[in-house]
C-alpha cells in the first residue's frame, strides 16, 4: 500500500513537473498545458524534467526536417525550416537571452550598466551579430547532418535541445542571482537532485538516439563541446555580472545547443 502511493504521489510530481516545464519552455497554448500563465513557476524541482521538453521540441523540428525532404526539399533549406520550427514552438525565449546577454556583456562597461543593459528589449549590434551565428550555424550543422540521411540530423536535433536545457540548469545551480529581482531570482535555483536527474535524462535522451545514428564519436564530441561551451559561459557571467539572470540561462542553451551541433558533425 505504501509503494503503491509512493508510485502515485511520484506519478502526479512528473505530470505536474511536465506541465510547469511545458509551460515555461514552450509557447503551447496555456489551455492545453494547464495552470496559470500568470502564475510564477516553481522550478527547484520541475527543471528536472527540462531534457524531455528539450527532447519535445527537438522531436518537432526534426520531423519537419525529415518531412521537407521527404518532399524535396534541399537538405539546407529543410534544416533552416526545422529550426524555425522551433523557434515558433519556443517563442525564441532563448534566443532572446542569447541577444540580451551579448549586448549587455558587449555594450557595458560597468556590471550595472551591462544588467541594465540586459533588461533593455532594443536589439544591439553584439545580441544582433550573435542571434544571427547562433541561427546560422545551427542550420549548417543541420544541413550537414542531414545530406543523404535526414533522420540522422532529425536525432541528432533531439539530442541536441535535449541536453542544451541539461546544460542550463548547471549557472542556475551554481551561480547566484545577479540581481534582486526577475525570474532567476524569484523562482530559485533548481535542486541538486533536480540538476542530477537531468543530467542523467539528458545523457540518456544522447545514446539513445545519436549513438545510433551517427555514431559513439558523434555523441561524445557533442558532449565534450557541449561541456566546454557551458563552462565558459558559466566563467564568463560571473566576471562580468557576478551571477546569473534569466537572460544568461537562455544564452547559456543556445551557445550549448550549438556547441552539441558543432560536435555531433565530426562524424560526417
Amino acid at each position: 500500500m505504501n509503494f503503491g502511493n509512493a508510485v502515485r504521489r511520484e506519478t502526479a510530481a512528473l505530470i505536474d513537473d511536465g506541465r510547469v516545464s511545458l509551460a515555461f519552455l514552450t509557447r503551447l497554448p496555456p489551455a492545453l498545458v494547464g495552470g496559470d500563465p500568470a502564475e510564477v513557476p516553481h522550478f527547484a524541482r520541475a527543471a528536472r524534467i527540462f531534457p524531455v521538453v528539450g527532447a519535445v521540441i527537438g522531436l518537432v523540428g526534426g520531423l519537419v526536417l525529415v518531412a521537407a525532404t521527404l518532399l524535396g526539399v534541399p537538405a539546407s533549406i529543410a534544416a533552416a525550416l526545422a529550426v524555425v520550427a522551433t523557434l515558433v514552438l519556443t517563442g525564441g525565449l532563448h534566443e532572446d537571452g542569447l541577444a540580451d546577454t551579448f549586448d549587455g556583456f558587449g555594450g557595458g562597461g560597468t556590471q550595472d550598466r551591462k544588467l541594465e543593459i540586459m533588461r533593455d528589449s532594443r536589439l544591439g549590434t553584439y545580441g544582433a551579430a550573435a542571434l544571427v551565428m547562433s541561427i546560422l550555424i545551427r542550420v549548417l550543422a543541420l544541413g550537414t547532418l542531414a545530406s543523404g540521411e535526414p533522420w540522422r540530423a532529425a536525432m541528432v536535433l533531439v539530442a541536441a535541445e535535449a541536453a542544451s536545457r541539461a546544460a542550463l540548469l548547471y549557472p542556475w545551480f551554481a551561480l547566484p542571482a545577479a540581481r534582486s529581482d526577475g525570474l532567476a531570482h524569484d523562482t530559485g535555483p533548481p535542486t541538486a537532485k533536480a540538476l542530477v536527474t537531468a543530467q542523467i535524462l539528458a545523457i540518456t535522451i544522447i545514446l539513445v538516439t545519436v549513438w545510433p545514428s551517427a555514431g559513439l564519436r558523434a555523441a561524445t564530441d557533442g558532449i565534450l563541446l557541449l561541456l566546454a561551451a557551458t563552462y565558459i559561459l558559466v566563467l564568463t557571467a560571473r566576471a562580468q555580472i557576478g551571477g546569473r539572470t534569466g537572460d544568461t540561462l537562455g544564452a547559456c542553451q543556445q551557445i550549448a545547443v550549438t556547441a552539441f551541433l558543432i560536435g555531433a558533425t565530426s562524424a560526417v
